[in-house]
């Protein structure tokens, strides 16, 4: 089938987040004596943030304060960084203008949407979509593809004739439940996971992203 939409996650795709969420997540868990170290990557990658807490809380139960209170700290404290040291990942900006030309995008992401809202407010990407949805209104986070699902319906395209951003394995494993084209672009460190061998298409930046393979999966 012919694609039609395109679908981008956010942190380490477009924004490079995914450091901040671990510096916040260091700094915030450190307090609660779980112990995170600052040179691993995250091994919650993708999942939404209450799955996050909920995953590190069943490991390293403390006493207080309660997970929810926990993932508002990390939101507001992600957000503080994101808009003193965030910065647009190389070829984000080129990537969304060449997919753009092609029809609708939408923004699907395991963060919160009022996270969300903050992050593109301050880079001035709002505007870039179509639709914008977050798993927080979804049962389940990525690697469900509910999200996924989500934004296509919401674009009134097929999820089959959906392509998908992602720097996740989780991401991946979700945009492929859904039947979608799946463009990946892991981290060094992650690149040899397994689940990226299922992406259509892997890149190691955005910046490598040509036109012309963009022009044959719209054609």
């Amino acid at each position: 089938m012919t694609v039609r939409a395109t679908l981008f996650d956010m942190d380490g795709l477009l924004i490079d987040s995914e450091v901040l969420w671990h510096k916040a997540e260091v700094e915030i868990f450190g307090r609660l004596d779980v112990p995170i170290t600052n040179d691993e990557d995250r091994s919650t990658k993708g999942m939404f943030v209450a799955e996050v807490v909920q995953y590190w809380y069943s490991r390293f139960p403390w006493a207080s304060p309660r997970p929810e209170v926990v993932v508002d700290e990390l939101l507001e404290r992600v957000g503080q960084l994101v808009e003193s040291e965030g910065e647009l990942l190389p070829g984000a900006v080129r990537a969304l203008d060449l997919t753009s030309d092609h029809g609708p995008l939408g923004l699907a992401s395991s963060t919160p949407l009022k996270l969300i809202d903050r992050c593109l407010d301050h880079f001035e990407l709002r505007g870039r979509f179509d639709v914008i949805q977050s798993a927080e209104s979804e049962p389940f986070g990525k690697p469900h593809p509910g999200v996924f699902l989500s934004a296509a319906g919401s674009l009134h395209v097929d999820p089959r004739d959906c392509l998908v951003f992602e720097d996740s394995a989780a991401g991946v494993l979700a945009a492929k439940a859904a039947r979608m084209k799946v463009v990946a672009v892991p981290t060094d460190h992650d690149r040899a996971l397994v689940e990226f061998a299922l992406a259509d298409l892997v890149l190691s930046s955005l910046e490598e992203l040509r036109s012309g393979w963009l022009d044959e999966q719209f054609a």
